[in-house]
């Protein structure tokens, strides 16, 4: 059964950064993706980032990319999403999801069966 578990959310000031970690267990097989989303209040979840570890390529939403940096440590079986520049629109629970596929595009949500617990993050001053 994968497992995941993420951590390294918290209260961040504008301007600041966090590092999030999604680590994951139970994968018994190579070709799969790790997708970071988000859910601020009120508003629809929404993809950020993805590692595809069949090709060691990541996925960005458009409006996120070049703040956000999503990248692998093997040994820990752990995959980050490094968050730079924060703004107070960043605000909202982040969620790690996986599961077993290739993509070669930023996935929706809906495709992932297996979810983290999600970590909050809040950008105030």
């Amino acid at each position: 059964q994968v497992q995941l578990v993420e951590s390294g959310g918290g209260l961040v000031q504008p301007g600041g950064s966090l590092r999030l970690s999604c680590a994951a267990s139970g994968f018994t097989y190579d070709d799969w993706t790790i997708g970071w989303f988000r859910q601020a209040p009120g508003k629809e979840r929404e993809g950020v980032a993805c590692f595809v570890n069949g090709e060691s390529s990541t996925y960005y939403s458009y409006s996120l990319k070049g703040r956000f940096t999503v990248s692998r440590d093997n040994a820990k079986n752990t995959v980050y999403l490094q968050m730079n520049n924060l703004k107070p629109d960043d605000t909202a629970v982040y969620y790690c999801a996986a599961d077993r596929f290739s993509p070669n595009y930023l996935p929706s949500w809906k495709i992932f069966d297996f979810w983290g617990q999600g970590t909050q993050v809040t950008v105030s001053s």
